[in-house]
């Protein structure tokens, strides 16, 4: 939720001023919801009516389900970026000389085992939130609240450093719902309308292990079961711990952040080698200083799936 209200408000200032440098963070608990950081640009935002229709799409519109959009209260609290950053990284730069924004360590990662190039693993967690959230807007889950969380465990086969799913070794599924539904009936419904649904069949047996709503009721949820807070779901936002991370978070941060931008770039970089019959699997590293405009040194390892060596594969990057 924290996440996407901070895209949110970087998407509306960059639709008005595509120069806009934005570092936006969103915090939020029962009722409130802050935001905070430093953005410097040329639009005008009505950040109360950007982030009350957030809130709202993400579907928490009754206190009933831990958050209402239409009575929270929200604090803004931004400023302009720092004079010395701005002047550091990109005024007075023509755009192919704009620096990176901070300095660290960011990482690519794709693997062949799904047509998305991203680990199976991760593709059906997704694929499990994704489809209760749908169920979920249009009725057939009416029960359904916003919140839920996935987590899918795979065996893997290594063949010649590629990843080979071969069964699914556990499934996890919370999802929040409505008091008057019972535990019972909702485990039952996502087993049948989701888990079977997203799981390939011919990786599920007797031996998968399921748990659906494992600690029971799930009714307080939201803001008001958890504190948010932007940029805390690194993993599931990356590769859910495949490959490596290097610690900076995606959302609310314009180009000139390296922790996104750079994150993508080596991620566009990895999954070209893979489609290109490269590599089955490899990650892609870079690194930066603040101020400069180029990387400070690439890296790639491709986990002996290449018949090629890591320094050719580096050579063709």
């Amino acid at each position: 939720m924290c996440d996407q209200i901070s895209d949110t408000i970087l998407d509306a200032h960059l639709a008005s001023d595509p120069d806009s440098k934005v570092a936006c963070e969103c915090a939020t608990k029962t009722g409130m919801v802050m935001v905070f950081g430093e953005i410097s640009t040329n639009a005008v935002i009505n950040y109360q009516e950007v982030i009350r229709n957030c809130i709202r799409e993400i579907g928490f519109d009754d206190s009933a389900k831990g958050f209402d959009y239409k009575t929270c209260n929200i604090l803004i609290a931004i400023e302009k970026q720092a004079g010395e950053i701005a002047q550091g990284v990109h005024l007075n730069r023509a755009e192919e000389d704009i620096g990176a924004g901070d300095q660290g360590l960011m990482f690519g990662y794709a693997t062949d085992e799904t047509e998305e190039c991203m680990p199976l693993t991760l593709v059906l967690a997704h694929k499990l939130n994704a489809t209760f959230a749908d169920l979920r807007k249009n009725g057939t889950l009416s029960w359904g609240c916003p919140d839920s969380k996935s987590q899918v465990t795979i065996e893997y086969e290594i063949v010649d450093g590629a990843c080979v799913p071969k069964h699914v070794h556990t499934i996890v599924l919370s999802v929040q719902h409505l008091r008057s539904k019972r535990v019972e009936e909702v485990r039952e419904e996502i087993l049948e309308k989701i888990v079977k649904k997203v799981i390939p069949a011919h990786l599920m047996d007797d031996r998968t292990v399921i748990h659906l709503n494992p600690a029971g009721s799930f009714v307080q949820g939201g803001p008001h079961g958890d504190a948010g807070l932007t940029g805390r779901k690194i993993i599931v936002d990356t590769y859910g711990g495949w490959g490596a991370h290097g610690g900076g978070a995606f959302s609310g941060k314009d180009f000139s952040k390296v922790d996104r931008s750079a994150a993508y770039a080596a991620r566009w970089v990895a999954k070209s080698l893979v489609k290109a019959g490269l590599c089955k699997r490899v990650l892609v590293q870079v690194s930066y200083a603040i101020g400069v405009s180029h990387p400070l040194s690439i890296s790639v390892f491709s986990y002996g799936s290449s018949s090629k060596t890591d320094d050719e594969l580096l050579a063709i990057v």
